[in-house]
């Protein structure tokens, strides 16, 4: 089965990508990771294109990444590593940041869990729609790791650094209303693909160019230092993955949930 999917409408001017891997709520592998970058790259060369929508298909948008096929497989967690020593963007920071070198509208149509690598994806997005009763979560603090799959980089757009700072620190879950009211999703629905649909059409109604250039021009006005802000995503994430208090984090949601922390060793 392929991990994601692409269906165009009839005039190909509306992409839908959907994460597929229902029966793991769309758990990110090594597999789908490539297959989001393919398809970001097929994407950047359709000259009828005006909109991508992004969903997952079964229950979950995105339960974030599956750890445990991730690590079980020794050559995957070594590329893992080994990613995090790049000086430019990888291929999990490209995971959500691809979606920003795109000149359309990408809207992210959220239900179900949009947890760690789930919401890191939809922060990649122009636009998030989701469902009242949807479950968010900045959720690498459950495995004593940070978000380095552009999710760092991308709250600084959305919200006041200590908000950012609560969410990361407790991995706290949302419902849908609540990411609203902090603003991590632009709109909560009962029916978010009827919402989504309808901004497609307005979006539609305007020049294709006048669209590109909003995008482009707003995300350097609002936005990041991409090179500055991932670079300090990567640097973290290497202290905390496989040391001993990451080590701890995961035997915590496994076997020994009341397993003490070792002291601190980030100074």
């Amino acid at each position: 089965m392929d991990r994601v999917s692409l269906q165009f409408n009839n005039d190909n001017t509306v992409a839908t990508v959907a994460l597929n891997r229902p029966e793991k709520h769309n758990g990110v592998d090594w597999p789908m990771l490539k297959a989001v970058r393919k398809v970001q790259l097929q994407l950047a060369k359709h000259k009828t294109l005006r909109a991508v929508v992004l969903k997952g298909e079964g229950s979950s948008f995105c339960a974030g990444l599956d750890v445990k096929s991730v690590m079980s497989n020794p050559k995957t967690a070594v590329v893992m590593y080994a990613n995090l020593w790049l000086p430019m963007r990888n291929i999990f920071q490209t995971w959500s940041m691809g979606w920003r070198d795109l000149g359309v509208p990408v809207i992210a149509q959220i239900h179900g869990n949009c947890f760690g690598a789930g919401i890191q994806l939809a922060l990649g997005a122009d636009i998030r729609v989701c469902t009242p009763a949807a479950q968010l979560s900045i959720l690498e603090a459950k495995w004593g790791l940070v978000p380095d799959m552009g999710g760092g980089a991308l709250l600084r757009e959305l919200l006041p650094v200590d908000v950012a700072k609560e969410l990361t620190m407790t991995g706290r879950i949302l419902s849908g209303l609540q990411a609203k009211e902090l603003g991590l999703v632009t709109h909560a629905v009962e029916n978010p693909d009827e919402k989504v649909q309808a901004l497609i059409q307005e979006i539609l109604t305007r020049s294709p160019d006048s669209v590109a250039a909003s995008k482009f021009m707003l995300q350097r006005i609002f936005g990041i230092d991409e090179g500055a802000h991932l670079t300090q995503e990567r640097r973290w994430q290497r202290r905390l993955l496989g040391f001993k208090n990451q080590r701890i984090s995961v035997v915590k949601n496994s076997k020994q949930p009341t397993m003490p922390f070792a002291k601190r060793q980030i100074r």
